[in-house]
């Protein structure tokens, strides 16, 4: 039996349709005589959560990061589970496997997860669908190939999952809990390896526009007789004047003034100096991919991406045009035949202006747009030879598909061909410039010039290379007719919207910092897929980073965008880095590098990342700044003993204060701090080095932790209880596996038996903790400052360690049943 696994129900209706009949309903599945068509839902397997590798990653605490799993897992969906026990049955079934996932990396990747994951041993073929419609779903049945030829794009698809995981998973908890640290107590912080590179392009921007000052400057443009008409030209100043800014603009009105004057005065004879006419050919542009589509329907029609995506996979579904997730421009030489088909129904389907371009169509003309070199898994977005009705259309459908249907027609217009003129005048010793072009053959263009001329920017200057010029040749007489001072303001960059910033994403080397990486990235495919960067977009927007504004939906980045960004590093902030792996991603899908070699540089990237994050420069929330370490703000707690205020930059500083009606005893708090004789506890490596350092307190009897002057009694037991994990103790506890006597020949660099350490000293790898020790809340590390004292009987003695051990390693000595600290 041969099963066929699609990638959605609606794919595998339509599948099911194409197949020898009759088709036959069944739970979950179709029945035909070539065989069985089932579905998934999406990946219908889903990668576990940091808590499902380990129950403690439930709790968000910054040493445990980074979370890198040893084996990756996968759990089926809630959702899905009926549907995966039905799959399941049918490849258990099925003698021949045919994979119909879409015809892209995560299409790929979604069922072959699911044939990995059953230990699947069955021959798989791959079906490929561009199209939903009867004649090329039959070409693609006849066409399977083996899906292990697809084996380099799972791959890429699988180190894309991880590496989002990795660094979504850790640095969205490591500076979501910085920013906790700083006060922001309900904040989260989503990072994403291509979504924060995004918002730091917006971000970017922005501060761009509010530190930009405009400069004003002006421009003089003369007009002049040929004996083939008049003409208007840009005069341009020479260099050494007085007056020019470093990019050669007059700013200088008076300047100006004086110049027209003179050029008012008479002879008012000129000369044409040079005259250059050059023979120009544009090509047809080449049809769509969804991001070039994404991209023209927002300028045209000011469409969101994401509206975009959902109406052309509305149109695919309906069967009249093809795959909209695709990121390639060409189309395969095999589809020219079908050209009179579409035609034929583009000049019917009920738009007026399709109807009128269509038959005028050269179907003997063959576009740059045909080329099977430059076609993947997928092609461009075209019509299919099913006929539309644009009349039974959403306002939507109808604009997206009227722009899909001209770019195919237009690959069946000659190419545009003008002349493209520059001339240069010469008037009172100084140089006046023209350009301008002349039309041969509109070709395509006769589809492009709308009648309601209108700029896709309102501050869009009119672009003089598109002027008409009178014919000319150098050294003809001119005459200067008049002149006019024209006042320009340099302008600031235009706000991102969410059309240009999906194109940003594709362009991404424009944005890269690094010169070098500019040039390499230049031909990278951007960042993001196709399919993600829209929807990228609109989380941003949904998690309140940034928000729309006004009729051309310009995005504003929020203060929380700004926390984020600024507190990130540059390796996560420039899209240096991503647009480096996506560039490896796409040469891993065509079977370049290997899935472990990407997955070591994602782990070694996301440790060094975290590490910068316990040192994130984060401001401060709201609320009162705490006095002592100046990162934190005063939170209000409630313990046993009442209401007190103590920092969110716990346990990295303990400071309390007393509450007073309803806010922090901050005066109190400071006369405290004042009165403190020591601000730090001193860094401690054994008791026995601190005896020595200060002999006078050798025989002071031990008594408990000294508590910070600035602490209420009994405030750092409840700061303990408050925000110590539960778990600590059994993490503790795993650490310490062993206590080993350590080597005496190792104590032969000791001089007298003073001079020698005690065993008590020893490195904290050789403990071993025996049953009945407890950790005590009295006694803080006076090191580390975050974890407390515990008593261990080793096997030489008892003495203290930190219960942060092993990131902290300090020890003490044991005295009358508690540890030996200098005061």
């Amino acid at each position: 039996m041969r099963l066929f696994i699609a990638e959605k129900p609606s794919v595998g209706r339509e599948l099911a349709k194409c197949l020898t009949g009759p088709v036959i309903r069944r739970d979950g599945c179709l029945e035909t005589k070539d065989g069985i068509v089932t579905w998934l839902f999406g990946h219908i397997l889903r990668q576990a959560e940091p808590e499902e590798y380990d129950p403690r990653y439930k709790r968000w605490r910054a040493e445990d990061l980074p979370i890198i799993p040893r084996e990756w897992k996968l759990f089926v969906a809630k959702d899905c589970e009926k549907q995966f026990a039905i799959v399941k049955a049918l490849i258990e079934r099925a003698d021949e496997i045919v994979h119909g996932g879409d015809p892209d990396r995560e299409g790929q990747l979604l069922v072959d997860e699911v044939l990995d994951y059953l230990g699947n041993t069955k021959p798989v073929k791959r079906l490929l669908l561009n199209a939903l419609d009867e004649t090329s779903i039959r070409k693609a049945v006849a066409s399977l190939r083996e899906n292990r030829d697809f084996f380099p794009l799972k791959q890429s698809a699988l180190a894309r999952a991880r590496a989002d995981w990795l660094i979504g998973m850790n640095l969205s908890r490591a500076y979501t809990l910085a920013a906790r640290r700083a006060g922001h107590d309900k904040l989260v912080l989503p990072i994403g390896r291509v979504k924060t590179p995004t918002l730091s392009l917006v971000v970017r921007r922005e501060r761009e526009i509010e530190q930009f000052k405009p400069t004003d400057y002006y421009l003089i443009k003369g007009t002049f007789l040929h004996a083939n008409g008049t003409f208007t030209a840009q005069w341009k100043p020479a260099d050494t004047m007085a007056g020019l800014d470093s990019e050669n603009r007059l700013i200088d009105r008076r300047a100006a003034e004086e110049k027209l004057a003179s050029f008012q005065a008479e002879p008012h004879d000129a000369v044409i100096s040079a005259y250059q006419k050059t023979k120009k050919q544009e090509p047809q542009p080449l049809p769509f991919s969804l991001s070039s589509l994404q991209v023209l329907a927002g300028k045209r029609y000011g469409y969101a991406p994401q509206l975009v995506l959902d109406t052309a996979q509305r149109l695919y579904e309906k069967k009249l045009t093809t795959y909209p997730r695709s990121d390639c421009e060409y189309l395969p030489v095999s589809q020219f035949g079908d050209a009179g088909t579409i035609l034929s129904h583009l000049s019917s389907c009920g738009d007026p202006e399709l109807a009128q371009w269509a038959p005028k169509a050269d179907r003997g003309i063959r576009s740059r747009a045909w080329n099977d070199k430059k076609i993947s898994a997928h092609h461009a977005i075209i019509p299919t030879t099913v006929r539309a009705d644009v009349t039974s259309m959403t306002p939507e459908e109808r604009n997206v598909y009227h722009l899909i249907a001209r770019g195919y027609i237009a690959q069946f217009y000659p190419v545009h061909i003008y002349d493209q003129t520059k001339v240069e005048v010469t008037y009172q010793d100084e140089l006046f410039t023209a350009s301008g072009r002349t039309e041969r053959d509109p070709g395509w263009k006769v589809m492009y010039q709308s009648r309601r001329k209108k700029a896709e920017d309102e501050n869009a200057e009119e672009d003089e290379s598109d002027k008409t010029l009178p014919a000319m040749k150098k050294k003809d007489r001119a005459d200067w007719q008049k002149g006019d001072i024209l006042k320009r303001a340099t302008k600031p960059p235009v706000r991102f919207t969410p059309s240009t910033l999906l194109a940003g994403m594709k362009e991404i080397h424009k944005y890269v910092k690094n010169s070098e990486a500019k040039k390499q990235l230049k031909d990278v495919y951007g960042i993001g897929t196709e399919a993600t960067r829209a929807t990228i977009i609109d989380d941003l927007i949904r998690r309140r980073f940034m928000k729309t504004q006004g009729r051309k939906k310009y995005l504003i980045p929020t203060p929380a965008a700004y926390l984020l960004v600024d507190a990130l590093p540059d390796e996560m902030t420039y899209p240096d880095s991503t647009a480096i792996w996506e560039d490896k991603l796409h040469s891993m899908s065509e079977g370049e590098g290997t899935l472990e070699e990407f997955l070591q540089g994602q782990i070694a990237f996301t440790r060094e990342l975290c590490r910068k994050a316990g040192s994130a420069p984060m401001k401060t929330g709201g609320g009162p700044v705490c006095p002592r370490c100046q990162k934190g703000v005063l939170i209000r707690r409630k313990g046993k003993n009442g209401l007190f205020w103590g920092c969110s930059n716990y346990p990295s500083c303990r400071m309390t204060c007393d509450d007073r009606d309803g806010k922090p005893d901050l005066d109190a708090a400071r006369e405290k701090l004042a009165r403190s004789p020591q601000r730090m506890a001193p860094a401690a490596v054994s008791a026995s080095a601190m005896a020595r350092r200060t002999p006078q307190n050798a025989g002071r009897p031990a008594g408990g932790y000294q508590r910070n002057a600035a602490s209420p009694a009994g405030e750092v037991e409840e700061l303990n209880r408050l925000f110590s994990p539960a778990d600590y103790e059994a993490e503790i506890a795993a650490a310490m596996k062993e206590y080993v006597s350590p080597d005496k020949k190792s104590f032969a660099r000791w001089g007298s038996g003073a001079d020698k350490p005690k065993y008590s000293a020893s490195p904290m790898e050789h403990m071993k903790k025996e049953t009945g020790s407890q950790p005590s809340a009295q006694y803080l590390c006076p090191r580390c400052r975050e974890g407390h004292l515990r008593q261990i009987h080793g096997k030489n003695g008892v003495f203290w360690g930190c219960s942060n051990y092993p990131r902290c390693t300090a020890t003490f000595d044991d005295s009358r049943g508690a540890p030996l600290l200098s005061t």
